[in-house]
Formats: C-alpha cells, sequence, structure tokens
C-alpha cells in the first residue's frame, strides 16, 4: 500500500478558516495537478468531517483522465473512501453516488441496521476493530478506525495507491501510525489565522518522535507553490 497525503492549505498552515468553511486556496493550474494525481490513484481517501462540510463528489474533472484509465482496464474513476467511525455519512452525500465505488470504514460499534442503511445507499461498508484514528468530526477515542487494519482491508480488495486529501485529524492519525510514504502542500498566498482554525496535521500532535520528510520537488503554479516530500 502506497500512501500519498495531498493538501492546499496558507502561508501560514490553515486549511480553512475557524468556522471551517471551506476556501478557494489554490487555483486553476493546482486543480489540475489535482486531477492528474487523483487519475494516478486507485481510490481518495477523506474524513467524514470533509464530506459533512463540503460535500465533495471525489471524482476526476478531465473527461481523457477517465478514457485512460478505462483504456488501462481500471475504473473510469478512482475509489473514494471515507473514514467515518460512526457512521455519520449522509445517505444523500455525493460520494454515494454511482460514479465510483466508495468504502465507509467504519467502527465495529456501528449498529447493524446502520450499516444496512449506508449500504442500500449505494456504500460498500468495511467495518473496523481497534481504535487509532480520529476522523475530522470525531475527537474522542471511542470507536475511532484503526487505520493500519483499514488500509489492508482495502489492499485485499485491490486497493495499492491511496491519496488522502484530508482532513488534518485524519492526516494526522496518518502520519502517527506510520502510514504516510508521500506528501505534497500546495502554499497559497494567504493568511487565514486563527488558533481554532484546521491545520494539515492536527490531532494530538507530536511532542517527541517526529515524522522525518525529505524535500523532493518545488513546483510554482497558480500564486503559490507545491512543496513534495518523501516521508522517510
Amino acid at each position: 500500500m502506497h500512501v500519498v497525503v495531498n493538501a492546499a492549505q496558507s502561508v501560514d498552515g490553515k486549511l480553512a478558516t475557524r468556522r471551517r468553511e471551506q476556501l478557494r486556496i489554490s487555483g486553476p493550474e493546482d486543480f489540475d495537478r489535482v486531477d492528474r494525481i487523483r487519475a494516478a490513484a486507485d481510490a481518495v481517501l477523506v474524513g467524514v468531517g470533509t464530506v459533512l462540510a463540503d460535500d465533495p463528489h471525489l471524482t476526476l474533472t478531465e473527461e481523457d483522465r477517465r478514457v485512460g484509465r478505462l483504456r488501462n482496464g481500471r475504473p473510469g474513476n478512482p475509489a473514494r473512501i471515507v473514514v467515518d467511525s460512526r457512521g455519520r455519512t449522509p445517505t444523500d452525500a455525493r460520494i454515494l453516488d454511482d460514479a465510483a465505488t466508495t468504502y465507509l470504514l467504519v467502527g465495529a460499534d456501528v449498529p447493524d441496521d446502520r450499516r444496512a442503511t449506508l449500504e442500500a445507499a449505494g456504500a460498500t461498508v468495511i467495518a473496523v476493530e481497534g481504535s487509532d484514528a480520529a476522523t475530522d468530526d470525531d475527537r474522542s477515542p471511542d470507536g475511532r478506525v484503526d487505520l493500519t487494519a483499514a488500509l489492508d482491508a482495502l489492499a485485499e480488495r485491490g486497493l495499492d495507491r491511496i491519496l488522502v486529501e484530508g482532513g488534518g485529524e485524519v492526516i494526522f492519525s496518518l502520519f502517527a501510525a506510520g502510514l504516510v510514504d508521500e506528501l505534497s502542500v500546495y502554499v497559497g498566498s494567504m493568511v487565514i489565522g486563527g488558533r481554532d482554525a484546521p491545520t494539515l496535521a492536527d490531532g494530538d500532535g507530536f511532542t517527541g518522535s517526529f515524522p522525518s520528510l525529505t524535500l523532493t520537488g518545488t513546483e510554482r503554479l497558480d500564486d503559490g507553490i507545491v512543496l513534495s516530500y518523501d516521508v522517510d
């Protein structure tokens, strides 16, 4: 399993305002870059907080890229994955349409009837034992999804390259579990501020043992810069 984290942040490291309102931090050139790396992935992963706040579709924008995937014997769009420990994904969420397979990673204590409702709405629900990962709306440890076990379950379904697009709680949990292989960050020319505004890696934070990154590239796009790292 190869895990790539991609995010856009302000100069002061914020993903959104303290109200968690979606912001346009990058522009057309970076949107195309993200579409390109989505096309190379087997699946795109977000936390349920991103689904609740933004209702994303998480599909490809460029038709040529969908056609290219189909010609290579792959689904037109990468699969979609939501880390949703408590099964809170709305049944009318855009990610539950038939544009791509959608996996919901839920805690083992999510009731069977809720799992059945989500399955009927179009999700493939994977219940995972363990508790090492917070989702964007889940700050308590109870019932959290064990991301190591979850990624193992996804690998068994043939998913090998995962693109993670947020939010900060999920990204922190992946780093804490030692599951991130690459990181790319678009830094836009804006300051958001706010001590409670979400950052690239929220969660409890590291105090002693920090992830080791190696800068592998820089690229100016729009009015910002993309920083690319390997995670050692």
